[in-house]
C-alpha cells in the first residue's frame, strides 16, 4: 500500500513538472495552443494566405495576421446608445480623439464609408464623387449633415496620412477621416453592416458602400458610393428633413407619348467615371481639364491611361509620371472598363471638345 501511494505521489510530481515546463515556454498571455506557425491573409482577398507578413499581390493591402483570440470590445462600449453603434474611440485626421457614438453619431444626420488611402480602385473615385456631393450640400455640411470616412487599414493610415489624403481632394468642412484600433474598426463595420464579403468581380475586393442615416429618426439606407451625385445629395437632404421637389412624371415620360429615352453612352461613362476629377472645357479639378486631349495625346496612350493607369505609372511612363507629380500625386483609379467602353469614352471626349471649342471660335471671329 505504501509503495502504491509513493508511486502515485511520484507520478503526480512528474505531471506537475511537465505542466510547468510547457507553460514556461509560452509567452505571457498566450496559451500553448496558440504557439503555432502564424498565418497571414488579405482582409479583402481571404484566399490569399502566407506564412510571412507582406502585401497582397492582388490589391496591395498589408496582409493581416490571423487572430487566435476573439476580437471584442467591452460591453459598455458595444451597448452605448443603440446597440448597433459601438462607442469605441477613434482619431480624426486632425489628431483629435472622439467617441464613435457620443461624438459622431448621436443626434446627427451622417454619411459613412469605409476606405483606405493606398487603394488603387474604388476609393479615389468614391472620395472625388463625395467631394461633389459635399459641394451640392453647401453650408449644410458640418451643421445639418456630417461625412465620415473610416480607414480599414489603420496600421498605415495615420492621422497625418489621412489629413494629406483629404487635402489632396480638397475636402471641405464637416467631413472627418478616422482611424483607430483595428478591432474597433472591424466592430463598427460589422455593426453597421458594412463588412461585406469580398467581391470576386471587383479586383479591389470590396464594395464602395455609403451608409446614410438619421440617428434621431432611426432611418438608415445603404447606397453605392459611386452613385449619381445629385441622387445622393437628394437622399441626404431627405434625411435632414428638407422636402424633395415633386417629379413631373408626365414630363419625364414625354406626356405618355412613349418617346424613346435618348442616352449617350459616352456622356454617361464620362459623368459616372471621369467627371468627379475632370472637366472638358471648365478648367482643372483634382485632375487636368481634358479639353482637346485627343488632339495632343496619341489614342494608344489614352487607351493605356484609361485602361490601366497603375500599370503605366509602374512602368515609369514619363508623361503619366509627370501628370502624377503635377496633380498632387493622386493616383487615377483603375476602372476596369472593357476596351469597347474605353473607345466610346475617347470618342466622346473628342466630340465634346469640338462642341466646346466651336462656340469659342465663333465668338473670336465675331
Amino acid at each position: 500500500m505504501k509503495r502504491t501511494s509513493a508511486s502515485m505521489l511520484l507520478l503526480g510530481v512528474l505531471m506537475v513538472s511537465v505542466t510547468l515546463l510547457i507553460n514556461s515556454q509560452v509567452p505571457g498571455g498566450h496559451s500553448f495552443a496558440q504557439q503555432q506557425d502564424p498565418e497571414f491573409s488579405c482582409p479583402m482577398h481571404p484566399e490569399v494566405k502566407s506564412k510571412k507578413a507582406g502585401s497582397c499581390p492582388k490589391c496591395g493591402m498589408t496582409l493581416r495576421r490571423k487572430s487566435t483570440e476573439r476580437e471584442s470590445a467591452s460591453s459598455g462600449d458595444v451597448n452605448s446608445g443603440p446597440n448597433r453603434f459601438p462607442n469605441v474611440e477613434l482619431i480624426t485626421q486632425h489628431g483629435k480623439k472622439v467617441r464613435f457614438y457620443d461624438d459622431l453619431i448621436k443626434g446627427k444626420v451622417v454619411a459613412i464609408e469605409l476606405m483606405y488611402t493606398t487603394c488603387r480602385y474604388n476609393c479615389p473615385l468614391e472620395t472625388a464623387r463625395l467631394v461633389q456631393v459635399q459641394k451640392l450640400l453647401g453650408d449644410r455640411m458640418g451643421k445639418d449633415v456630417f461625412f465620415y470616412s473610416i480607414t480599414i487599414e489603420p496600421d498605415k493610415d495615420t492621422p497625418k496620412a489621412l489629413k494629406a489624403y483629404a487635402e489632396k481632394y480638397h475636402v471641405g468642412p464637416g467631413w472627418l477621416f478616422l482611424t483607430g484600433k483595428e478591432a474597433d474598426i472591424k466592430l463598427i463595420s460589422r455593426k453597421l453592416g458594412l463588412d461585406f464579403l469580398p467581391n470576386p468581380n471587383d479586383p479591389d475586393g470590396h464594395t464602395p458602400s455609403l451608409l446614410i442615416g438619421n440617428e434621431k429618426t432611426g432611418l438608415w439606407m445603404r447606397n453605392s458610393g459611386l452613385d449619381n451625385i445629385k441622387f445622393l445629395a437628394l437622399k441626404i437632404e431627405q434625411m435632414i428633413g428638407y422636402g424633395a421637389p415633386a417629379v413631373d412624371v408626365a414630363a419625364v415620360n414625354g406626356s405618355g407619348t412613349g418617346n424613346k429615352l435618348d442616352i449617350d453612352k459616352g456622356q454617361y461613362l464620362f459623368s459616372t467615371r471621369c467627371a468627379a476629377c475632370h472637366t472638358i472645357g471648365n478648367g482643372d479639378k483634382v485632375g487636368p481639364d481634358l479639353l482637346g486631349v485627343t488632339n495632343v495625346r496619341e489614342r494608344a496612350w489614352l487607351m493605356k491611361i484609361i485602361s490601366d493607369p497603375i500599370k503605366l505609372l509602374d512602368e515609369k511612363d514619363p508623361l503619366a509620371t509627370a501628370l502624377f507629380k503635377k496633380y498632387n500625386e493622386l493616383r487615377m483609379p483603375k476602372m476596369g472598363l472593357p476596351e469597347e467602353d474605353v473607345n466610346v469614352l475617347i470618342d466622346f471626349m473628342k466630340t465634346q471638345s469640338a462642341r466646346v471649342a466651336k462656340p469659342a471660335n465663333a465668338a473670336t471671329q465675331n
